[in-house]
């Protein structure tokens, strides 16, 4: 704009507000969109927040979106590239269809297989790649409603809470497998993935 001689009126409490920037960048992940210029590779997968292209090389959960661990350290690497600012993942989780046994336990190993998967390819983005990644969150701790299908039965949570999609239940809440899985992970801050 200097080069253009073009000068803009900047009140004065503005302008300390000017001065700084963002400590950090925030961000969710879930899945990875895919796009094609072929015609017959444009399949939309069933997702139902943002509907994508499927991608035939990826698993897809039972709402169709994409599990794409690595396209997570690309999109870390691509932010971090761009701004040179430390990271922040502020949701990453598994939408699933938990069925809970006689006790209300549920062995909810695809989920720890999702987060684990999550964590290696952040971990990666971070040993390997530079990265600054500063936190990572996962979504959610307890089962609650979907944002994005207004559905109790698409859960994410480390606890199982006993309601269906038309409210009825005991509310009651049992720990799922993932639970001290995830228990370790915090404990070990990362480096213990195993179950």
């Amino acid at each position: 704009m200097r080069n253009e001689d073009i000068h803009l009126d900047i009140e004065e409490q503005d302008k300390e507000i000017l001065k700084n920037t963002a400590d950090f960048i925030s961000f969710s992940y879930y899945s990875s969109r895919t796009v094609s210029g072929i015609p017959e590779n444009n399949v939309e997968t069933s997702g139902n927040l943002i509907p994508s292209l499927k991608n035939p090389h990826l698993e897809s959960t039972e709402w169709g979106w994409q599990i794409d661990p690595m396209g997570l350290r690309s999109s870390l690497n691509r932010l971090y590239d761009r701004y040179q600012k430390p990271l922040f993942i502020v949701e990453n989780g598994l939408g699933a269809k938990d069925t809970p046994d006689e006790n209300g336990y549920v062995e909810d190993d695809y989920r720890i297989q999702y987060l684990k998967q999550h964590i290696k390819a952040f971990k990666d983005a971070i040993e390997i790649d530079g990265v600054d990644l500063i936190g990572y969150t996962t979504w959610g701790c307890i089962d609650l409603i979907s944002a994005s299908t207004g559905q109790m039965s698409k859960r994410y949570g480390f606890i199982y809470v006993d309601r269906d999609d038309a409210g009825n239940g005991t509310y009651e809440r049992t720990k799922k497998k993932s639970f001290d899985w995830y228990k370790k992970i915090i404990a070990s801050n990362g480096e213990n993935l195993e179950y």
